[in-house]
């Protein structure tokens, strides 16, 4: 299962910083601060890439706030494919990363972002979803995940 993202922070523009009340996401990477958006969050939030601009978005419906989408923060590729997401009025967005977060610790370097679908739920409120596709070999060896997600311009 992948955790969660890190986003240098130089990356996030201090206005939405205060806004969201981020201070708590804030960590060191050796001296450098970055942003750490994790699942598992009692507010699991995403940075989202939409119409140009950077926003905040829900990620997922784990905590069961809506009654429609899915109980998960992920979805399969070949789902999307499928059109099994077709009527939810969906949209993909990018979701800039500098490091992502897999479920044995492991954090690894992102060069561009990851691509997400991002649904409406029955308020209209952005909800975000993980876009993945199976394990390369190279990132199951790294990781130990079946799954992986969508990366933007970037093959691991």
């Amino acid at each position: 299962m992948y955790l969660g993202i890190a986003l240098k922070g130089s990356e996030l523009p201090t206005e939405l910083i205060g806004r969201h009340g981020l201070a708590d996401r804030l960590h060191l990477r050796g001296r450098w601060p970055e942003y750490r958006f994790l699942y598992r969050h009692p507010r699991p939030r995403l940075p989202v890439v939409r119409d140009g601009v950077l926003r905040l978005a829900r990620w997922g419906n784990g905590t069961r706030r809506s009654l429609v989408l899915p109980q998960t923060g992920w979805t399969w590729k070949e789902s999307i494919e499928r059109g099994l997401w077709a009527r939810s009025g969906g949209v993909f967005v990018d979701i800039p990363a500098s490091y992502g977060l897999e479920y044995r610790g492991v954090w690894y370097a992102i060069e561009v972002g990851i691509r997400r679908l991002l649904a409406p739920d029955e308020y209209g409120r952005a909800v975000a979803y993980m876009i993945c596709e199976p394990s390369s070999h190279y990132y199951r060896v790294m990781t130990g995940a079946e799954r992986m997600p969508v990366f933007i311009g970037q093959t691991i």
